[in-house]
């Protein structure tokens, strides 16, 4: 009998679709985070980026889908059915599945994290149109830039995870799930499983399903090219990251945080992490890149004690101006 990593390790090839050029140990590239300027002076502030809960964002839907469709594609597996090989395994399968479904949904999905960004052209210093107007407050806001050949991993069992999207209609992404479950079907079918072992089957499935969640959007979206670095909270064991949950206020209520410190922590990051590191430029919204609001924003980074940031600073040449009232 395999022990329980070994087995697991079996159900790599859940993961043969994910693209190494897609992924933070192959690409290194320029990630543009649209915000608003209020959220810059905290950024600067307290030397951190905010991650927002999926939850609480406009792709819950995605984040819903992903993981609800995947349930229903497992049960609705024949595939997997036939190669469990009875119907009592198949009910173990079914129930360690629940089990897995709800510790997730109970314990770890609140404090699930998201921090978006999207591809940056190194020579671009006037960002997206359609990314100022859905997320740069209309063009009022900024753009942090981040570099990301700047990031080093302090352990490579980091609950972060940096990925690029993967965009799919529906469709494809209705399949993809039914594929996942025809993939494990024939590792089962494969190698012999244990009873006591098919709980770990659940398991390796529904946590591909959870990271396609996580990293796949509808097609509609895909002109945005965006990147995602995810805190999956299941996998923090040493939980070095929980001192960093937080909050904030909005229009919308409270809403969960993880408030990532872009400064040396212990065990979490490398020990020259700084903003003046992992910053490459700030670029100012095209409604906001005036010379008055250029010298403004530089003024607020230098007095804020972060002179090297004050110096990256550029402005929007987009010739988009705020709608008359």
């Amino acid at each position: 009998m395999l022990d329980q990593r070994k087995f697991i390790a079996l159900f790599d090839p859940l993961y043969s679709d994910i693209r190494p050029e897609h992924q933070f140990n192959v690409a290194r590239p320029l990630l543009a985070h649209y915000t608003s300027m209020d959220v810059l002076e905290k950024i600067v502030t307290n030397n951190e980026l905010w991650f927002s809960n999926p939850l609480f964002m406009n792709d819950l839907e995605e984040l819903r889908f992903g993981i609800l469709k995947g349930v229903q594609s497992i049960r609705e597996s024949g595939a997997l059915k036939i190669a469990l090989g009875s119907e009592a395994r198949w009910e173990v399968f079914l129930k360690s599945l629940d089990h897995y479904f709800r510790e997730f949904e109970e314990n770890h999905a609140f404090d699930t994290y998201v921090f978006c960004a999207s591809q940056h052209d190194p020579n671009d210093n006037d960002g997206v149109l359609s990314m100022w107007r859905s997320y740069g407050g209309s063009g009022n806001g900024v753009a942090v830039v981040i570099d990301t050949a700047q990031l080093n991993v302090a352990s490579p069992s980091t609950p972060l995870v940096l990925s690029k999207v993967v965009y799919a209609s529906t469709q494809q992404r209705e399949l993809r799930l039914r594929e996942y479950c025809e993939q494990a079907a024939a590792i089962i079918s494969a190698n012999q499983v244990p009873e006591d072992q098919i709980h770990l089957v659940s398991f390796a499935l529904f946590d591909r399903i959870k990271l396609f969640a996580l990293f796949a959007k509808h097609k509609g979206f895909e002109e945005e090219h965006e990147w995602r670095a995810v805190y999956r909270h299941e996998v923090d064991f040493d939980k070095r990251y929980e001192p960093m949950f937080g909050y904030s206020l909005s229009s919308r209520g409270v809403e969960p945080k993880l408030k990532f410190r872009v400064s040396p922590v212990h065990g979490v990051t490398a020990d020259d992490l700084s903003l003046e590191k992992i910053v490459n430029r700030i670029v100012l919204g095209p409604t906001t890149s005036s010379m008055l609001s250029h010298k403004s924003v530089v003024r607020m980074l230098n007095l804020l004690k972060h002179p090297l940031l004050a110096d990256r600073v550029v402005a929007s040449t987009i010739p988009l101006r705020p709608l008359a009232s």
